[in-house]
This record gives C-alpha cells, structure tokens and sequence, in this order.
C-alpha cells in the first residue's frame, strides 16, 4: 500500500504542478494583450505631429492707382490740372523732386515753389 500512497502523492504532486503551470499560462496569455493593448493605444497618440506647410511670403498687394481728371474753372474756361503742372515743369526747365503749385484764377497765375525756388506763370483763362 505504500507504493500506492506513494504513488498517489507523485500524480497528486504531478497533477498541482501541471494546473500551476497551466493557470500560469494562462495568466501570461490574459496579461497579453492587455500590454498590446496598452501599447496600440499609446502608439496613435505618439505619432509626430503632421508638419504644417510654411505660410506663403506674397507680397502685398499695391491699392490700383485711381486716375483722377482736375479741372479749375473760371469765366467759363476749363484748365486741366495736368495741363498746368506739365507748364511749370517746363517753366521751371529742370527736374524737381517736389513742387507746390498756387493757383489764382482771378489773376491768371499760378505760382509754384519747385525744389525751394519760387517763381510765378501766368494761365489763360480767356
């Protein structure tokens, strides 16, 4: 009978070991994909953050130019303003990098100061 007890304790022993190994694989298998699980979780919010494209460098845009028509008006004549500063570009005979131009319908004047030089020419208005 003793080898039976003998016996009997070895399959017993035999048979504690194989469910501790088992319960341990299985404790493995469950811890798993928990752990995958964790990382696939992890991995989207690791990502590099998507490079933004470097904003264009445009020049800014220059505001249309507006064509302006000036007309001083006096005992019925038109004078264009244009017509009156190209006559004291030539008056003045030289270019000027500034002119401040005066004019006086009543006398049929227009004086000018052209680069610091004053001086005077007269405008028909017949």
């Amino acid at each position: 009978m003793a080898t039976k007890k003998t016996a009997a304790k070895a399959a017993e022993k035999e048979v504690k070991e194989t469910v501790k190994k088992t319960a341990e694989k299985a404790a493995e298998v469950k811890a798993e994909p928990k752990a995958e699980a964790v990382e696939e979780k992890k991995a989207p919010a690791k990502k590099a953050p998507a490079k933004k494209a470097a904003p264009k460098k445009t020049a800014p845009k220059k505001p249309a130019e507006t064509k302006v028509n000036f007309f001083v008006e006096f005992g019925g004549v038109q004078v264009s303003i244009d017509e009156v500063v190209a006559n004291v570009k030539a008056t003045y005979g030289k270019d000027a990098k500034e002119i401040s131009v005066y004019l006086k319908p009543e006398e049929s004047k227009a004086y000018f100061v052209a680069d610091g030089e004053e001086m005077e020419m007269d405008v028909y208005f017949c």
